[in-house]
């Protein structure tokens, strides 16, 4: 039987204790152990357009800090027991609030540790500000590698690089059909989506596809008619793009009623959401890039495997807590926000300390596999804090057998829990 995610936990905090604790010998009676509080600061985009996946990665974040919470906290080997609180505000997916935020949340509440806000545009605004006030930054949510390249020594990633997003894509598009040549691009106008499509048309042109359009559209954009003219009009067999949430679920939605006849379609962040399925057979055969899915395989076996540390809840436990404690199915977005949390849980224990030099290091030398996947940072000058253990799996929605809309794993082979619906209905 597989144990829960508190029973998971708590027998790691008490390997901890016992393996860091302070000796018994000498005759010494034991001192009372203290409880050091320690606030984790962040913003959510409580409103706006980023809301929809801000929400369930606080979300996830807020279920890992409950639980080790209840679990009795993380016991160093001084005795001191560490217990955790937030404190958060909402950031309007609006930069010009983050920075003003994350000002206040460094100086006024005093976070020992910082998490990201949602959206590599977001958490860029951050990131300079937790490198200002010397704050350790978890960032998850945000995949842009321009981030890591600032020369930044505080701030590590939880995502898969945004150069890593839609490459596998093109591979899965070539194992399906080497006969294509002619792709499309067509993307949000924002940070994240343009430096995933910027890597994926130098990495398509690297593979001989004709890359027939590449158009961009501003952030909130509700009528993607001009677009589809032009794409229509370019007859490409292949389109790629996308951006968030709102614009790609309305994006997939127009393609479908404008009837585009296009064989592969892989969108960035909305397909992986389970509210995509909300657009009815607009999202049938619709591709999408996942940092992770709630059939992902990750297990202490492969962990060891891989020559790798195991870390956290299994994968099962973590779904099944987060569906009762949301009532929903848990999201990559979901995922990543335990993810943040869990990371920091490992640099507290692995340091020994919530001392920000200590949990520094301890984050340049993690290299883990947790439910989530594989956890290790670029120690490097040039890219400090990028994520290199994590890779990404792509999701297609297809229909079962009575019918309903589902998500599959359909890449990479390995991992695939379905074959590929090619070509696109």
């Amino acid at each position: 039987m597989k144990r829960s995610v508190l029973s998971v936990l708590l027998l790691g905090l008490l390997l901890v204790t016992a393996q860091c604790g302070p000796s018994s010998g000498g005759g010494e009676a034991p001192q009372a152990s203290a409880t050091k509080t320690v606030v984790i600061g962040f913003t959510v985009s409580q409103t706006g357009s980023l809301n929809v996946s801000s929400i369930r990665q606080d979300n996830g974040l807020k279920l890992w800090m409950d639980q080790v919470n209840a679990a009795g906290g993380i016991t160093l080997s001084d005795g001191t027991v560490v217990k955790f609180k937030t404190v958060s505000y909402d950031d309007e997916s609006n930069k010009d609030r983050v920075q003003e935020l994350y000002t206040r949340l460094a100086t006024e509440d005093n976070a020992d540790f910082l998490i990201s806000p949602y959206s590599s545009g977001l958490t860029a605004a951050s990131a300079v500000i937790a490198e200002q006030y010397g704050k350790v930054m978890i960032t998850t949510g945000a995949a842009s590698d321009a981030t890591y390249q600032e020369g930044y020594t505080l701030v590590f990633q939880a995502y898969t690089p945004a150069s890593r997003y839609l490459t596998g894509a093109l591979d899965l598009l070539g194992h399906l059909d080497p006969s294509v040549k002619k792709i499309a691009f067509v993307n949000e106008n924002d940070k994240f989506s343009t430096d995933v499509v910027a890597a994926a048309q130098v990495y398509a042109e690297s593979l001989g596809y004709d890359i027939v359009l590449a158009e961009s559209y501003d952030s909130g954009t509700p009528d993607f008619g001009p677009f589809i003219n032009k794409i229509q009009a370019a007859a490409p067999e292949a389109l790629m793009g996308g951006g968030h949430f709102q614009d790609g679920s309305t994006f997939a939605r127009q393609l479908h009623e404008k009837g585009i006849p296009l064989k592969f379609v892989a969108l960035l962040v909305a397909p992986p959401e389970p509210d995509f399925s909300e657009i009815g057979d607009g999202a049938l055969g619709i591709v999408g890039p996942s940092q992770w899915e709630p059939q992902a395989e990750y297990t202490p076996e492969s962990a060891e495997a891989a020559g790798v540390e195991w870390f956290g809840p299994l994968n099962d436990d973590f779904v099944r807590d987060y569906e009762a404690a949301y009532n929903e199915e848990p999201s990559y977005h979901s995922a990543g926000g335990y993810a943040a949390g869990l990371i920091l849980h490992k640099a507290i224990v692995d340091a020994d300390s919530v001392d920000t030099a200590a949990v520094k290091a301890a984050l340049d030398r993690m290299n883990i596999l947790t439910f989530y996947g594989g956890i290790k940072f670029d120690a490097s000058a040039e890219s400090h804090g990028l994520q290199i253990g994590h890779e990404m799996v792509y999701i297609q929605w297809q229909h079962d057998d009575a019918g309903n809309l589902m998500k599959q794993v359909i890449w990479p082979l390995e991992g695939a829990t379905a074959e590929s619906l090619y070509p696109k209905p």
